[in-house]
């Protein structure tokens, strides 16, 4: 008898994962496509590696407190965003990707 009881909630989980399956799929898609342009733009010798763009800012980011959590890159302007965590604060390093250059922060 208690499963009549959980069916509307079973039924509304069911509904709200079909409603986001799309959106996932998109996300999912956008950061292949992230991953397949940073990789043809570094291999092309257009931008730096990840790998040395992040051996130039993470040690530094770290040495004042503030955790490595991810990054991304824009192939229109071929930027990486380098993204950190320090306390309960979001901090986003833009650096230039041919340069490695840090073009900006934003937050603390």
């Amino acid at each position: 008898m208690m499963i009549f009881k959980f069916r509307p909630a079973l039924s509304l989980m069911a509904v709200s994962l079909i409603a986001f399956a799309p959106a996932a799929a998109f996300a999912r898609e956008q950061r292949q496509s992230d991953q397949s342009a940073a990789f043809k733009d570094t291999q092309t010798g257009t931008v730096r590696s990840l790998r040395s763009i992040e051996n130039q800012i993470v040690p530094g980011m770290e040495a004042r407190g503030a955790a490595y959590i991810g990054q991304e890159y824009y192939q229109d302007n071929q930027r990486y965003r380098l993204k950190f965590m320090r306390g309960k604060s979001l901090i986003w390093v833009d650096v230039d990707g041919k340069s490695g250059a840090v073009i900006g922060q934003t937050g603390r």
